[in-house]
């Protein structure tokens, strides 16, 4: 069959249409998939649960070494305690904590005369004075005066060292104070001389129940009515 020069140019036509719906649908949608894959999508950093992680981070950038932690202190603890001694402790202890590691504080003593909330420094004593007893002034220096709890005045208002206890007048703490003498011991001394009108000579607190021959050889210098 012979084509007609119309019809040549008809097919042709049609030939180029095909053409370039193909390049259109087929080969531009190649060439651009590579360009599409490499694109890159910049998503925000996560930040950090606390400001430790960024200081962190900004002292690693910078160079800075990271803050050591404080030294322990180390401090004698002597007077009115179950176990003296040398005790070690972490920084920004408390008079408390020395007296907890030297065993506590024993029945007598004088606590009110210690600052139990001061902090420990290195090196430092720390006296716990009993009650009824003189305590030297510490010297000046920083945190020993107020963390020992030194006093130069005798604690709860008791008799000035070297000073008879009148047994008629005497507190129970003062009475406490006596050799051989706990507070349930003065609690009897009080008793009897309230039961019994005062003492009259100082032998006879040996009536007083628990106190004996030896207990009032031990005390019998520091007394009088």
């Amino acid at each position: 069959m012979q084509l007609s020069r119309r019809q040549i140019i008809a097919y042709v036509a049609v030939a180029v249409v095909v053409v370039a719906v193909g390049v259109r649908y087929v080969v531009l949608p190649k060439q651009a998939g590579p360009a599409e894959a490499q694109a890159v999508v910049l998503t925000p950093v996560a930040a950090s649960p606390s400001g430790a992680g960024a200081q962190g981070g900004a002292a690693a950038l910078s160079g800075s070494p990271a803050a050591s932690p404080s030294p322990d202190v180390v401090v004698y603890v002597c007077g009115a305690v179950r176990t003296p001694g040398v005790v070690r402790l972490p920084a920004g202890a408390r008079v408390t904590d020395a007296l907890e590691l030297a065993g506590g504080p024993t029945a007598k003593a004088e606590l009110a005369a210690v600052n139990l909330a001061a902090p420990v420094t290195d090196g430092q004593q720390i006296l716990v004075p009993e009650r009824g007893a003189a305590v030297a002034t510490a010297p000046a220096t920083s945190g020993s005066s107020s963390a020992s709890g030194s006093l130069s005045v005798s604690p709860g208002g008791g008799a000035a060292p070297g000073a008879l206890i009148n047994i008629n007048t005497a507190s129970l703490e003062e009475l406490d104070s006596l050799d051989g003498v706990g507070p349930s011991t003065a609690q009897k001394i009080i008793d009897y001389r309230t039961e019994n009108g005062g003492f009259k000579t100082v032998d006879e607190i040996k009536e007083v129940p628990g106190i004996g021959d030896a207990k009032f050889a031990a005390m019998k210098d520091s007394i009088t009515v």
